[in-house]
C-alpha cells in the first residue's frame, strides 16, 4: 500500500512538470503595439492666462479607457497627453500597473486648475498615487515633463474634443 501511494505520488509529479513544460515550450503571441489617437487639443496656462503649453490628447472618459489608461504603451512623443475625465470630483488614485513608461500624472479640480502632481511614476508599480485634493481631471503626460514646463499648483487648463 506505502509504494502504491509512492507511485501515484510520482506520477501526479511527473504530471506537473510536464504541464509546466508545455506551458513553457507556448509561443508568445505578436500584437500590435498601441497607437496614439488624437482625439483634443489642451492647453496649459499660468493663472494669469498666459498658455504655456499645447498638447495633442487622447481621452478616457468611460470606466473602460480610465481603467486601462496609458498601459502596454512603448512610448509617447512629449506634445502627447492622455486627458481622463470623470463624472464627479472626488479623491482620486491611480497607480502605473502594466504602464511601461515614466509618467507624470497632474490632478485638476472641477474648474480645471491643477491641485497636484504625483511626478517620475516608476513603470510598473502598483503604489497608489494621491490627488490629495478633489480631481475631476487628470492629465498623463512623460515622466519629467512638469519640471521641465515649470508647471505649478494653480496653472489651469482648457481643452477641445475633435471630430
Amino acid at each position: 500500500m506505502r509504494k502504491l501511494r509512492y507511485f501515484i505520488g510520482v506520477l501526479v509529479c511527473a504530471g506537473m512538470f510536464t504541464a509546466c513544460e508545455k506551458d513553457a515550450e507556448k509561443e508568445n503571441i505578436d500584437t500590435d503595439p498601441i497607437v496614439f489617437k488624437k482625439e483634443g487639443e489642451l492647453s496649459i496656462s499660468r493663472p494669469s492666462g498666459e498658455v504655456y503649453k499645447e498638447l495633442e490628447i487622447e481621452i478616457a472618459d468611460n470606466n473602460y479607457e480610465r481603467q486601462t489608461g496609458l498601459m502596454y504603451r512603448e512610448s509617447m512623443e512629449d506634445d502627447q497627453g492622455m486627458l481622463f475625465i470623470f463624472d464627479d470630483s472626488a479623491p482620486r488614485f491611480f497607480y502605473m500597473k502594466n504602464t511601461q513608461i515614466s509618467l507624470d500624472i497632474i490632478y485638476f479640480s472641477s474648474d480645471s486648475t491643477a491641485v497636484s502632481f504625483q511626478e517620475n511614476a516608476v513603470p510598473m508599480d502598483l503604489t497608489p498615487l494621491p490627488s490629495g485634493e478633489p480631481a475631476k481631471f487628470v492629465l498623463e503626460v512623460n515622466g519629467g515633463l512638469v519640471a521641465e514646463w515649470g508647471m505649478e499648483v494653480g496653472d489651469k487648463i482648457d481643452f477641445e474634443r475633435i471630430p
